[in-house]
């Protein structure tokens, strides 16, 4: 009577393994080349709501204020901007970590929001949207009249 052996096997581990060359080559200096919007080059971005707005903030150290562009198409914030290299004309790059070029995001907005009433503003290198609830998502308070 022959025993028949199967080959161990471990639930997602293709795509564990998957994940971690695609990791491997994305963290590598000689990896894909994302082009200007990719990795490093669009900044990260927070999305919390407090309660009265929905409040963005993006990291954008070293781009000019100037250089940002806020859209909106229905419920949809549109941000794009420019990171420029800022290296001097004789200088050269000994070591580059920092990217820089065009970059957009797009974030889309529940309907709760009034993003006609947001607001943008940028210090320290952070960008700061605020989209405010429009009135009828507020919660307001129902007064119960005795009878």
């Amino acid at each position: 009577m022959a025993i028949l052996g199967f080959p161990e096997w471990v639930p997602f581990r293709e795509l564990l393994e998957l994940q971690r060359e695609l990791d491997r080559v994305f963290d590598s200096p000689y990896g894909f080349d994302l082009g200007l919007s990719g990795r490093g080059v669009s900044p990260a971005v927070n999305v919390f709501t407090d309660r009265d707005a929905c409040v963005l903030r993006l990291e954008a150290p070293g781009i000019d204020p100037k250089d940002l562009k806020i859209e909106t198409r229905g419920q949809t914030l549109h941000i794009c901007g420019r990171r420029e290299p800022n290296v001097p004309d004789e200088g050269s790059f000994h070591r580059r970590e920092r990217r820089f070029g065009e970059f957009a995001r797009s974030l889309q907005l529940p309907a709760d929001y009034d993003v006609e009433g947001a607001e943008a503003s940028y210090r320290n290198g952070m960008l700061t949207l605020r989209v405010p609830k429009k009135e009828a998502a507020k919660p307001r308070q129902i007064d119960v009249k005795a009878a």
